[in-house]
């Protein structure tokens, strides 16, 4: 299926760099190409594309303008691409894919295709999933209530924790989550390549993620059980959890009960 796709900037150059960039993505097709944001809200609104690539700094109406202007409408992915490193915390607080700076690396283009696949992916499922919700509810209603009943269960936590550090905000995937540690009145998250700091209490971080894969093993960390591989016996009654990442976390006694119904 083609990623039907809009590219926005007023530089002409630009945009003709940009599209030689995404040639070699054959999923990619561009359907049309606009130099300001008036434009560009016209052919959003007109031709419901499915990604746009939208520059920020435009004359008179920038891409921040763009974005409000088709709040109205099923709104695009979009990733900003721009030469102003200023913009980034904006950008993401406006829920952008991605953020990429001009002129365009080409490995860092690759992974946010493939983020724009991956989001696309989720909103097909969901949309097929509403589809099959309406076929439920004319042929068997009482099915329909225990989905409804485990849905609702499941979007009361988070998938995505946007975490501001050292000036920046990163996008975490809640899955790619390992474990989440007290420090002080902060808390630091770590996944498998990285680790983050939050200003939040355990027990609001706690609240947003999913404690069927969550749980507190210690007074002062969190694990995601999904990426725990081994549990290794220690003395007075604790034991240890390797994570995925090679990580190993102390469970501590009056933890230990809680996990044993997850870990077997």
């Amino acid at each position: 299926m083609t990623i039907r796709t809009i590219l926005v900037d007023d530089e002409k150059l630009a945009i003709q760099g940009l599209q030689l960039r995404l040639e070699p993505f054959t999923d990619i097709e561009v359907i049309e190409t606009c130099a300001n944001g008036r434009e560009a809200i016209r052919a959003i609104k007109t031709l419901k594309p499915d990604l746009v690539f939208l520059d920020i700094q435009m004359p008179s109406f920038d891409g921040f303008s763009v974005v409000k202007g088709i709040m109205d409408v099923d709104t695009p992915l979009i990733v900003f691409v721009t030469a102003f490193q200023e913009h980034a915390i904006r950008a993401f607080e406006a829920n952008a894919v991605n953020y990429l700076m001009k002129p365009v690396d080409e490995d860092k283009l690759a992974d946010t295709i493939e983020r724009v696949r991956q989001r696309l992916a989720e909103k097909r499922s969901a949309d097929e999933a509403e589809k099959l919700k309406d076929v439920l509810a004319e042929v068997s209603p009482e099915s329909l209530d225990e989905i409804g009943e485990e849905d609702e269960s499941s979007a009361r936590y988070e998938k995505m924790i946007n975490v501001k550090d050292k000036g920046r905000i990163f996008r975490v995937d809640v899955d790619t989550i390992e474990r989440i540690e007290a420090a002080g009145d902060y808390m630091v998250i770590y996944t498998a390549d990285n680790s983050l700091i939050l200003r939040e209490t355990m027990k609001d971080l706690e609240r947003r993620v999913d404690p069927r894969s969550f749980q507190r093993v210690h007074r002062s960390t969190i694990v995601n059980l999904d990426q725990v591989r081994q549990v290794k016996p220690h003395t007075n009654g604790e034991c240890f959890l390797v994570l995925d990442s090679g990580a190993e976390v102390k469970v501590s006694r009056s933890y230990r009960d809680v996990v044993a119904r997850f870990v077997h």
